[in-house]
Protein backbone atom coordinates (compact mmCIF):
# COMPACT_ATOMS: atom_id res chain seq x y z
CA UNK A 1 0.00 0.00 0.00
CA UNK A 2 2.83 2.51 0.84
CA UNK A 3 4.42 1.65 -2.60
CA UNK A 4 1.09 2.73 -3.97
CA UNK A 5 0.69 5.65 -2.32
CA UNK A 6 4.40 6.76 -3.82
CA UNK A 7 3.73 5.47 -7.24
CA UNK A 8 0.15 8.19 -6.87
CA UNK A 9 2.92 10.61 -5.95
CA UNK A 10 6.20 10.35 -7.00
CA UNK A 11 8.94 13.14 -6.63
CA UNK A 12 9.83 15.97 -8.47
CA UNK A 13 6.76 16.56 -11.17
CA UNK A 14 4.51 19.79 -11.46
CA UNK A 15 3.29 19.37 -7.70
CA UNK A 16 6.45 19.87 -6.91
CA UNK A 17 7.48 22.44 -8.57
CA UNK A 18 4.14 24.37 -7.44
CA UNK A 19 4.68 23.37 -3.61
CA UNK A 20 8.61 24.33 -3.66
CA UNK A 21 7.56 28.13 -5.58
CA UNK A 22 5.01 28.71 -3.21
CA UNK A 23 8.23 28.54 -0.50
CA UNK A 24 10.82 30.63 -2.99
CA UNK A 25 8.52 33.21 -3.28
CA UNK A 26 8.22 33.43 0.48
CA UNK A 27 11.96 33.34 0.20
CA UNK A 28 12.00 35.96 -2.89
CA UNK A 29 10.27 38.50 -0.45
CA UNK A 30 12.45 38.11 2.39
CA UNK A 31 15.42 38.87 0.45
CA UNK A 32 13.68 42.07 -0.82
CA UNK A 33 12.88 43.02 2.80
CA UNK A 34 16.44 41.94 4.21
CA UNK A 35 18.69 44.26 1.31
CA UNK A 36 16.07 46.72 1.16
CA UNK A 37 18.64 48.90 3.25
CA UNK A 38 20.98 48.16 1.27
CA UNK A 39 19.78 50.78 -1.44
CA UNK A 40 18.39 53.21 1.29
CA UNK A 41 21.57 53.33 3.86
CA UNK A 42 22.29 57.02 2.83
CA UNK A 43 18.82 57.82 3.54
CA UNK A 44 18.64 56.05 6.95
CA UNK A 45 21.99 57.98 8.23
CA UNK A 46 19.85 61.17 7.17
CA UNK A 47 16.35 60.12 8.53
CA UNK A 48 17.94 58.91 11.94
CA UNK A 49 20.64 61.12 12.18
CA UNK A 50 23.45 58.52 12.65
CA UNK A 51 27.09 57.82 12.16
CA UNK A 52 28.24 55.54 9.84
CA UNK A 53 28.80 52.89 12.74
CA UNK A 54 25.69 53.41 13.88
CA UNK A 55 24.22 53.16 10.39
CA UNK A 56 26.28 49.38 10.64
CA UNK A 57 23.92 48.21 13.55
CA UNK A 58 21.14 47.81 11.91
CA UNK A 59 22.50 46.08 9.16
CA UNK A 60 24.61 44.42 12.29
CA UNK A 61 21.51 43.52 14.49
CA UNK A 62 19.29 41.96 11.56
CA UNK A 63 22.45 39.56 10.94
CA UNK A 64 23.10 38.89 14.46
CA UNK A 65 19.59 37.94 15.20
CA UNK A 66 19.57 35.81 12.02
CA UNK A 67 22.34 33.67 12.99
CA UNK A 68 21.83 33.48 16.10
CA UNK A 69 18.18 31.98 14.63
CA UNK A 70 19.33 29.76 12.68
CA UNK A 71 20.19 26.39 14.55
CA UNK A 72 16.88 27.02 16.44
CA UNK A 73 14.78 27.38 12.88
CA UNK A 74 16.76 24.41 11.84
CA UNK A 75 15.17 22.24 15.29
CA UNK A 76 11.81 23.73 14.15
CA UNK A 77 12.27 22.80 11.02
CA UNK A 78 12.60 19.77 11.90
CA UNK A 79 9.91 19.33 14.69
CA UNK A 80 7.33 21.57 13.64
CA UNK A 81 7.74 20.97 9.47
CA UNK A 82 8.36 23.35 6.94
CA UNK A 83 4.58 24.85 6.16
CA UNK A 84 4.16 26.25 10.20
CA UNK A 85 7.94 27.76 10.08
CA UNK A 86 7.46 29.27 7.09
CA UNK A 87 4.01 30.80 7.95
CA UNK A 88 5.80 32.15 11.19
CA UNK A 89 8.41 33.56 9.30
CA UNK A 90 6.50 35.42 6.64
CA UNK A 91 4.39 37.03 9.56
CA UNK A 92 7.20 38.36 11.20
CA UNK A 93 9.11 39.64 8.33
CA UNK A 94 6.07 41.83 7.32
CA UNK A 95 5.45 43.33 10.30
CA UNK A 96 9.10 44.17 10.34
CA UNK A 97 8.98 46.00 7.23
CA UNK A 98 5.99 47.54 8.34
CA UNK A 99 7.25 48.84 11.07
CA UNK A 100 10.89 49.94 9.99
CA UNK A 101 8.78 52.34 7.46
CA UNK A 102 6.96 53.88 9.99
CA UNK A 103 9.65 53.89 13.05
CA UNK A 104 10.48 57.70 14.06
CA UNK A 105 13.31 56.89 16.29
CA UNK A 106 16.47 55.11 15.88
CA UNK A 107 15.66 52.04 18.64
CA UNK A 108 12.14 51.50 16.93
CA UNK A 109 14.11 51.04 13.88
CA UNK A 110 16.17 48.57 15.11
CA UNK A 111 14.20 46.72 16.90
CA UNK A 112 11.76 46.49 13.52
CA UNK A 113 15.03 45.43 11.87
CA UNK A 114 15.72 42.68 14.89
CA UNK A 115 12.05 41.23 14.27
CA UNK A 116 12.52 41.44 10.25
CA UNK A 117 15.61 39.54 11.26
CA UNK A 118 13.84 36.98 12.67
CA UNK A 119 11.65 36.07 10.33
CA UNK A 120 14.04 36.31 7.38
CA UNK A 121 15.82 33.54 9.02
CA UNK A 122 13.03 30.84 9.05
CA UNK A 123 12.65 31.19 5.40
CA UNK A 124 15.98 29.63 3.60
CA UNK A 125 16.03 27.00 5.61
CA UNK A 126 12.43 26.10 5.08
CA UNK A 127 13.10 26.20 1.24
CA UNK A 128 16.15 23.94 1.47
CA UNK A 129 13.93 21.17 3.01
CA UNK A 130 11.30 22.09 1.09
CA UNK A 131 13.87 20.89 -1.61
CA UNK A 132 14.94 17.57 -0.20
CA UNK A 133 11.17 16.39 0.78
CA UNK A 134 9.79 17.29 -2.97
CA UNK A 135 12.96 16.51 -5.12
CA UNK A 136 15.02 13.07 -5.91
CA UNK A 137 18.35 13.81 -3.62
CA UNK A 138 20.19 14.51 -6.79
CA UNK A 139 18.64 17.21 -7.73
CA UNK A 140 19.26 18.62 -4.34
CA UNK A 141 22.28 21.22 -5.43
CA UNK A 142 20.44 22.43 -8.25
CA UNK A 143 17.63 23.20 -6.51
CA UNK A 144 19.66 24.87 -3.78
CA UNK A 145 20.99 26.98 -6.26
CA UNK A 146 17.45 27.81 -8.00
CA UNK A 147 16.40 28.65 -4.64
CA UNK A 148 19.48 31.35 -4.40
CA UNK A 149 19.29 32.50 -7.49
CA UNK A 150 15.74 33.47 -7.14
CA UNK A 151 16.91 35.33 -3.54
CA UNK A 152 19.35 37.44 -5.62
CA UNK A 153 16.17 38.23 -8.06
CA UNK A 154 14.50 39.53 -5.00
CA UNK A 155 18.09 41.78 -4.40
CA UNK A 156 17.74 43.15 -7.98
CA UNK A 157 14.24 43.95 -7.16
CA UNK A 158 15.30 46.24 -3.93
CA UNK A 159 17.97 47.63 -5.73
CA UNK A 160 16.10 48.27 -9.32
CA UNK A 161 12.26 48.58 -8.10
CA UNK A 162 12.51 49.84 -4.26
CA UNK A 163 15.51 52.58 -5.04
CA UNK A 164 13.62 54.44 -7.31
CA UNK A 165 10.14 54.41 -5.57
CA UNK A 166 12.19 55.47 -2.28
CA UNK A 167 13.81 58.64 -3.94
CA UNK A 168 10.35 59.05 -5.99
CA UNK A 169 7.87 58.76 -3.21
CA UNK A 170 9.67 58.70 0.53
CA UNK A 171 10.35 56.60 3.16
CA UNK A 172 6.89 55.59 4.30
CA UNK A 173 5.29 54.95 1.48
CA UNK A 174 8.24 52.67 -0.25
CA UNK A 175 8.77 50.59 3.02
CA UNK A 176 5.00 50.68 3.63
CA UNK A 177 4.21 49.76 0.43
CA UNK A 178 6.88 46.98 0.15
CA UNK A 179 5.30 45.29 3.09
CA UNK A 180 2.19 44.28 0.96
CA UNK A 181 4.37 41.59 -0.94
CA UNK A 182 4.64 39.85 2.19
CA UNK A 183 0.79 39.71 2.66
CA UNK A 184 0.37 38.43 -0.80
CA UNK A 185 2.58 35.39 -0.64
CA UNK A 186 1.17 34.80 2.94
CA UNK A 187 -2.50 33.56 1.20
CA UNK A 188 -0.83 30.64 -1.48
CA UNK A 189 1.28 29.50 1.74
CA UNK A 190 -1.54 29.05 4.01
CA UNK A 191 -3.67 27.45 1.40
CA UNK A 192 -1.92 25.11 -0.47
CA UNK A 193 1.67 24.70 0.26
CA UNK A 194 3.11 20.71 1.77
CA UNK A 195 5.44 19.76 3.89
CA UNK A 196 6.25 16.77 1.86
CA UNK A 197 3.94 14.69 -1.09
CA UNK A 198 1.48 11.91 -0.28
CA UNK A 199 3.61 8.54 0.93
CA UNK A 200 6.76 10.62 1.24
CA UNK A 201 5.82 10.84 5.04
CA UNK A 202 9.43 11.12 7.21
CA UNK A 203 10.09 8.43 9.44
CA UNK A 204 9.17 9.23 13.32
CA UNK A 205 13.11 10.48 14.45
CA UNK A 206 14.59 8.49 17.42
CA UNK A 207 15.55 11.21 19.13
CA UNK A 208 12.26 12.50 19.65
CA UNK A 209 10.82 9.43 20.57
CA UNK A 210 9.52 7.98 24.05
CA UNK A 211 11.86 9.06 26.86
CA UNK A 212 13.59 11.52 24.73
CA UNK A 213 12.32 14.88 26.17
CA UNK A 214 12.49 18.36 24.28
CA UNK A 215 15.90 19.31 26.07
CA UNK A 216 17.07 15.95 25.07
CA UNK A 217 16.03 16.04 21.44
CA UNK A 218 17.78 19.72 21.04
CA UNK A 219 21.09 18.83 22.17
CA UNK A 220 20.87 15.39 20.80
CA UNK A 221 20.47 16.98 17.25
CA UNK A 222 22.94 19.86 17.74
CA UNK A 223 25.63 17.29 19.23
CA UNK A 224 25.19 14.48 16.11
CA UNK A 225 24.96 17.26 13.83
CA UNK A 226 28.28 18.95 14.34
CA UNK A 227 29.98 16.02 15.31
CA UNK A 228 29.85 15.33 11.25
CA UNK A 229 32.69 16.67 9.81
CA UNK A 230 30.93 17.33 6.77
CA UNK A 231 28.67 20.16 8.35
CA UNK A 232 31.63 21.89 9.72
CA UNK A 233 33.71 22.06 6.24
CA UNK A 234 29.85 23.51 5.29
CA UNK A 235 29.73 25.79 7.77
CA UNK A 236 32.90 27.80 6.89
CA UNK A 237 32.64 27.18 3.58
CA UNK A 238 29.71 29.48 3.65
CA UNK A 239 31.37 31.72 6.36
CA UNK A 240 34.63 32.03 3.62
CA UNK A 241 32.53 32.66 0.21
CA UNK A 242 29.62 34.48 1.17
CA UNK A 243 30.04 37.79 3.61
CA UNK A 244 32.11 39.57 0.56
CA UNK A 245 29.46 40.07 -1.23
CA UNK A 246 26.46 40.18 1.40
CA UNK A 247 28.94 43.05 2.81
CA UNK A 248 28.85 44.96 -0.78
CA UNK A 249 25.22 44.28 -1.11
CA UNK A 250 23.89 45.03 2.38
CA UNK A 251 24.94 48.24 2.85
CA UNK A 252 28.44 49.26 2.44
CA UNK A 253 28.65 48.71 -1.39
CA UNK A 254 26.59 51.83 -2.08
CA UNK A 255 28.67 54.70 -0.02
CA UNK A 256 31.44 53.13 -1.47
CA UNK A 257 31.01 53.51 -4.73
CA UNK A 258 29.35 57.01 -4.67
CA UNK A 259 31.93 58.26 -1.53
CA UNK A 260 34.89 56.71 -2.18
CA UNK A 261 34.72 56.23 -5.76
CA UNK A 262 33.05 59.36 -7.13
CA UNK A 263 29.99 57.65 -8.99
CA UNK A 264 26.83 58.36 -9.25
CA UNK A 265 24.29 56.98 -7.46
CA UNK A 266 22.62 55.49 -11.10
CA UNK A 267 25.92 54.43 -11.66
CA UNK A 268 26.33 52.91 -8.05
CA UNK A 269 23.14 51.08 -8.62
CA UNK A 270 23.86 49.19 -11.96
CA UNK A 271 27.39 48.02 -10.57
CA UNK A 272 25.05 46.49 -7.62
CA UNK A 273 22.72 45.18 -10.37
CA UNK A 274 25.47 43.54 -12.09
CA UNK A 275 26.37 41.33 -9.11
CA UNK A 276 23.05 40.45 -8.68
CA UNK A 277 22.91 39.57 -12.28
CA UNK A 278 26.30 37.88 -12.25
CA UNK A 279 24.94 35.68 -8.81
CA UNK A 280 21.97 34.47 -11.15
CA UNK A 281 24.14 33.39 -14.28
CA UNK A 282 26.49 31.46 -12.51
CA UNK A 283 24.40 30.25 -9.49
CA UNK A 284 22.88 27.92 -12.40
CA UNK A 285 26.55 26.73 -13.55
CA UNK A 286 27.71 26.07 -10.01
CA UNK A 287 24.64 23.84 -9.26
CA UNK A 288 24.94 22.08 -12.64
CA UNK A 289 28.67 21.11 -11.86
CA UNK A 290 28.45 19.81 -8.50
CA UNK A 291 25.61 18.08 -9.28
CA UNK A 292 27.01 16.39 -12.18
CA UNK A 293 30.87 15.94 -10.37
CA UNK A 294 30.97 16.08 -6.35
CA UNK A 295 34.40 16.10 -6.33
CA UNK A 296 34.46 20.08 -7.77
CA UNK A 297 32.82 21.10 -4.87
CA UNK A 298 36.11 22.52 -3.48
CA UNK A 299 38.20 23.82 -6.29
CA UNK A 300 35.04 25.56 -6.68
CA UNK A 301 34.82 27.48 -3.37
CA UNK A 302 38.65 27.83 -3.02
CA UNK A 303 39.14 29.48 -6.37
CA UNK A 304 35.82 31.58 -5.77
CA UNK A 305 37.74 32.83 -2.19
CA UNK A 306 41.20 33.24 -4.31
CA UNK A 307 39.96 35.04 -6.95
CA UNK A 308 37.50 37.43 -4.75
CA UNK A 309 40.67 38.10 -2.66
CA UNK A 310 42.72 39.14 -6.04
CA UNK A 311 39.85 41.34 -7.32
CA UNK A 312 39.02 43.32 -3.67
CA UNK A 313 43.18 43.61 -3.77
CA UNK A 314 43.49 45.20 -6.69
CA UNK A 315 40.92 47.81 -5.80
CA UNK A 316 41.92 48.62 -2.60
CA UNK A 317 45.97 48.78 -3.38
CA UNK A 318 45.17 50.29 -6.86
CA UNK A 319 47.14 53.92 -7.54
CA UNK A 320 45.22 57.22 -7.03
CA UNK A 321 41.91 58.20 -5.01
CA UNK A 322 39.72 55.85 -7.30
CA UNK A 323 39.98 52.62 -9.25
CA UNK A 324 38.97 52.73 -13.38
CA UNK A 325 35.72 51.68 -13.98
CA UNK A 326 36.57 48.14 -15.62
CA UNK A 327 38.32 46.77 -12.37
CA UNK A 328 35.11 47.95 -10.60
CA UNK A 329 33.22 45.72 -12.83
CA UNK A 330 35.57 42.94 -12.76
CA UNK A 331 34.89 43.46 -8.84
CA UNK A 332 31.31 42.97 -8.82
CA UNK A 333 31.14 40.42 -11.61
CA UNK A 334 33.20 38.46 -9.07
CA UNK A 335 31.71 39.31 -6.32
CA UNK A 336 28.39 37.67 -8.43
CA UNK A 337 30.28 34.40 -7.51
CA UNK A 338 30.08 34.35 -3.91
CA UNK A 339 26.78 33.37 -3.39
CA UNK A 340 26.25 30.30 -5.57
CA UNK A 341 30.00 29.42 -4.02
CA UNK A 342 28.38 29.75 -0.43
CA UNK A 343 25.37 27.20 -1.25
CA UNK A 344 28.00 24.66 -1.80
CA UNK A 345 28.53 24.64 2.48
CA UNK A 346 24.94 22.90 1.96
CA UNK A 347 26.21 20.25 -0.50
CA UNK A 348 29.07 19.00 2.14
CA UNK A 349 26.49 19.15 5.18
CA UNK A 350 23.23 17.38 3.51
CA UNK A 351 24.88 13.84 2.46
CA UNK A 352 26.45 13.79 6.20
CA UNK A 353 23.82 13.62 7.71
CA UNK A 354 20.24 12.34 8.15
CA UNK A 355 17.14 13.28 6.65
CA UNK A 356 15.65 13.78 10.45
CA UNK A 357 18.79 16.39 11.06
CA UNK A 358 19.32 18.26 7.74
CA UNK A 359 16.85 21.37 9.45
CA UNK A 360 19.62 21.30 12.04
CA UNK A 361 22.87 20.60 9.61
CA UNK A 362 21.58 23.42 7.16
CA UNK A 363 21.04 26.06 10.32
CA UNK A 364 24.05 25.16 11.43
CA UNK A 365 25.79 25.72 8.02
CA UNK A 366 24.16 28.65 6.86
CA UNK A 367 25.32 30.43 10.49
CA UNK A 368 28.70 30.80 8.92
CA UNK A 369 28.53 33.01 6.01
CA UNK A 370 26.19 35.72 8.25
CA UNK A 371 28.60 35.34 11.18
CA UNK A 372 31.20 36.25 8.99
CA UNK A 373 28.96 39.21 7.49
CA UNK A 374 28.08 40.39 10.83
CA UNK A 375 31.52 41.30 11.51
CA UNK A 376 32.68 42.68 9.03
CA UNK A 377 29.73 44.91 9.06
CA UNK A 378 30.53 46.29 12.40
CA UNK A 379 34.22 46.22 11.76
CA UNK A 380 34.03 48.32 8.60
CA UNK A 381 31.63 50.66 10.44
CA UNK A 382 34.13 51.13 13.45
CA UNK A 383 37.07 51.45 11.08
CA UNK A 384 35.30 54.18 8.89
CA UNK A 385 34.49 56.44 12.19
CA UNK A 386 38.20 55.69 13.05
CA UNK A 387 39.91 56.38 10.15
CA UNK A 388 37.48 59.99 8.51
CA UNK A 389 36.29 57.20 5.76
CA UNK A 390 38.94 55.30 4.83
CA UNK A 391 37.44 52.70 2.41
CA UNK A 392 40.43 51.40 2.01
CA UNK A 393 41.77 50.38 5.27
CA UNK A 394 37.71 49.70 6.28
CA UNK A 395 37.58 46.96 3.64
CA UNK A 396 41.00 45.43 4.23
CA UNK A 397 39.27 43.67 7.18
CA UNK A 398 37.97 41.56 4.24
CA UNK A 399 41.21 39.69 4.20
CA UNK A 400 41.29 38.66 7.85
CA UNK A 401 38.24 36.70 7.34
CA UNK A 402 39.10 35.15 4.43
CA UNK A 403 42.35 33.96 5.89
CA UNK A 404 40.51 32.55 8.70
CA UNK A 405 38.04 30.19 6.62
CA UNK A 406 40.55 29.27 4.51
CA UNK A 407 42.89 27.64 7.07
CA UNK A 408 39.33 25.83 8.78
CA UNK A 409 38.68 24.50 5.08
CA UNK A 410 41.93 23.30 4.50
CA UNK A 411 42.08 21.54 7.72
CA UNK A 412 38.54 19.78 7.46
CA UNK A 413 38.38 18.71 4.16
CA UNK A 414 39.78 15.83 4.55
CA UNK A 415 37.87 14.39 7.25
CA UNK A 416 34.80 14.86 5.68
CA UNK A 417 35.69 13.56 1.90
CA UNK A 418 37.15 10.68 3.78
CA UNK A 419 34.24 10.08 5.69
CA UNK A 420 32.02 10.81 2.55
CA UNK A 421 33.58 8.08 0.52
CA UNK A 422 33.33 5.48 3.62
CA UNK A 423 29.45 6.04 3.61
CA UNK A 424 28.98 5.67 -0.42
CA UNK A 425 31.40 2.60 -0.19
CA UNK A 426 28.82 0.98 3.09
CA UNK A 427 25.79 1.98 0.70
CA UNK A 428 27.24 0.64 -2.60
CA UNK A 429 27.91 -2.79 -0.48
CA UNK A 430 24.75 -3.33 0.70
CA UNK A 431 22.45 -1.74 -2.54
CA UNK A 432 25.01 -4.78 -4.74
CA UNK A 433 24.11 -7.36 -1.93
CA UNK A 434 20.03 -6.53 -2.32
CA UNK A 435 19.81 -6.05 -6.08
CA UNK A 436 20.49 -10.00 -7.66
CA UNK A 437 18.51 -11.10 -5.16
CA UNK A 438 15.14 -10.20 -5.76
CA UNK A 439 15.39 -7.58 -8.61
CA UNK A 440 14.36 -3.81 -8.54
CA UNK A 441 11.69 -3.79 -5.25
CA UNK A 442 14.30 -5.41 -3.14
CA UNK A 443 17.13 -3.27 -4.54
CA UNK A 444 14.66 -0.24 -3.83
CA UNK A 445 14.56 -1.62 -0.09
CA UNK A 446 18.34 -2.30 0.09
CA UNK A 447 19.38 1.33 -1.35
CA UNK A 448 16.98 2.73 1.92
CA UNK A 449 19.04 0.23 3.83
CA UNK A 450 21.97 0.82 2.33
CA UNK A 451 21.62 4.71 3.56
CA UNK A 452 20.54 3.88 6.97
CA UNK A 453 23.75 1.55 7.47
CA UNK A 454 25.99 4.73 6.11
CA UNK A 455 23.95 7.38 9.19
CA UNK A 456 22.89 9.85 5.95
CA UNK A 457 19.57 10.88 4.49
CA UNK A 458 17.99 8.48 2.15
CA UNK A 459 16.99 9.34 -2.04
CA UNK A 460 13.45 9.17 -1.87
CA UNK A 461 13.34 8.99 -5.52
CA UNK A 462 14.55 5.31 -5.35
CA UNK A 463 11.34 4.50 -4.49
CA UNK A 464 9.85 4.71 -8.14
CA UNK A 465 11.65 1.99 -8.75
Amino acid sequence: MAGGSVAQAPLGGRRAVFVWSIGVAVYFVAVIFRTSLGVAGLEAADRFHVSASALSTFSLLQLLVYAGMQIPVGLMVDRLGTKKVLTLGAVLFTAGQIGFALSPSYGMALAARALLGCGDAMTFISVLRLGTRWFPARRAPLMAQLAGLVGMAGNLVSTLVLAPVLHGVGWVPAFAGSAVAGLIVLVPLVLFLRDHPEGHEPAPSAAAGAGAGAGGFVRRQIADSWREPGTRLGLWVHFTTQFPAMVFLLLWGMPFLVEAQGLSRTTAGGLLTLIVASNMALGLVYGQVVGRRQSARIPLALGTVTVTALLWGSVLAYPGDRAPMWLLIALCLVLGTCGPASMIGFDFARPANPAERQGTASGITNMGGFIASMTTLLVVGLLLDATGDNYRVAFSSVFVLEVLGLTQILRLRGRALSRERDRDHDRALVRAAAVPAQGPVAGAVGDAAADAAAGSAPDPSRARA
